[in-house]
């Protein structure tokens, strides 16, 4: 309105502060969530997302979907029904089917590796980004059937169920922002999706030289290798386990000599955490072009500490899992592979059903293992 038509309007608002909300009645709005959208038009999402829609047969508008998927997975995490079913929170205007939602997944998944590779350039220009460290993990998501197919594969879950699963892999920056995901069939090992989701990163988003992170899942020496042999000069921190290193390695763990504590004096017996670290050439076995074995060396700083919160928080887990195997040899008909897991590496003579997974009763009684 101009000045003058604005001058004429009047308005009388009267709020009685007793008044209460009809019982069952659910008038309420989130705005919080524009917080959330300046940053997604900082990045310029819409302009990827409309763009790549321009030229396909669908009518549906896929940056309206994924402004709500993206909202809804921030503010109040769930399914994409339960989105769908909440999107009048929200003062946007969603005006789409809860079929375009799923129909718009395939296309998402068309355009997945080039939005991701556009969302790492937008957060560069716009906010920096640091890649000198990049954070490594795998987990996996099971799914509700009984068979497995080309993807959904029967593998290791990480919640310990028996349902086919789907691997995913992803990297992040060294502020924990995510930079590339894949996703594998169920039955790849951790270690065999690595090389793929780092080697995607080194090529495509323009990193130079990286520091990985990760946990022991993914340490061979084809990984160790390929990040630091040849020309790679790139690095890694891996975690190794002290009961599978060598004799030597174990020696050094347990020798007292050399440990020092948080402020780098050195520590009693009675400490609270102690830390000592070597310089060592290492042999590791890599696989070669023609697929034979090969030895090569590496030179690497190891480092090694204790600490009494980690040693008591371990020691209460393994009491847990010891009580537990106990009372698995006490009455084995209670419990399953599932719910058996874990305690039943400190039990001998268990035998599984392979198609129900319940425990069988053998010719030899169940046997706590020391």
């Amino acid at each position: 309105m101009t000045e003058e038509e604005n001058s004429k309007k009047k308005l009388t608002l009267t709020i009685n502060m007793d008044e209460q909300l009809e019982e069952g009645a659910d008038n309420r709005k989130n705005f919080g969530y524009a917080a959330i959208l300046k940053i997604y038009h900082e990045l310029r999402l819409h302009r990827f997302l409309n763009n790549r829609a321009r030229n396909e047969a669908f009518k549906f508008n896929t940056n309206s979907i994924m402004i709500l998927l993206v909202v809804s997975r921030l503010l109040s995490p769930g399914s994409k029904k339960k989105a769908f079913e909440e999107k009048d929170r929200y003062f946007e205007r969603f005006n789409f089917s809860l079929a375009d939602v799923y129909r718009a997944l395939s296309h998402f998944a068309k355009i997945a590796k080039e939005f991701q590779r556009y969302l790492h350039e937008q957060i560069t220009e716009t906010y920096g980004r640091n890649t000198k460290t990049i954070y490594y993990d795998v987990t996996n998501f099971y799914f509700e059937i009984d068979e497995a197919d080309e993807f959904r594969k029967f593998g290791l879950s990480k919640e310990k169920r028996p349902n086919p699963i789907v691997q995913m892999s992803l990297a992040m920056d060294a502020d924990g922002i995510p930079l590339h995901y894949e996703l594998f069939p169920g039955n790849k090992l951790d270690k065999e999706t690595f090389r793929s989701v780092i080697g995607e990163v080194r090529r495509n988003y323009d990193t130079g030289r990286i520091v990985v992170v990760a946990d022991m899942g993914v340490v061979t020496g084809d990984n160790i290798y390929y990040l630091t042999g040849g020309k790679n000069l790139n690095g890694y921190v891996f975690s190794f386990s002290v009961r599978g290193g060598t004799d030597a390695f174990k020696s050094y763990v347990l020798d007292h000599e050399g440990y020092v504590g948080a402020d780098g004096k050195p520590v009693g017996e009675n400490t609270e955490f102690k830390i000592k670290s070597r310089r060592i050439a290492r042999d590791i076995n890599v696989t070669m072009r023609n697929g034979r074995k090969a030895k090569k060396t590496v030179y690497e700083k190891q480092v090694v500490f204790w600490a009494k919160k980690y040693a008591d928080k371990a020691k209460a887990e393994r009491d847990e899992v010891v009580k537990k195997a106990l009372a698995l040899v006490a009455d084995p008909q209670k419990y399953n592979r599932a719910i058996s897991y874990g305690a039943a590496k400190y039990v001998k003579n268990l035998e599984f059903d392979k198609e129900t997974g319940e425990i069988l009763e053998g010719k030899q009684r169940p046997l706590f293992a020391f």
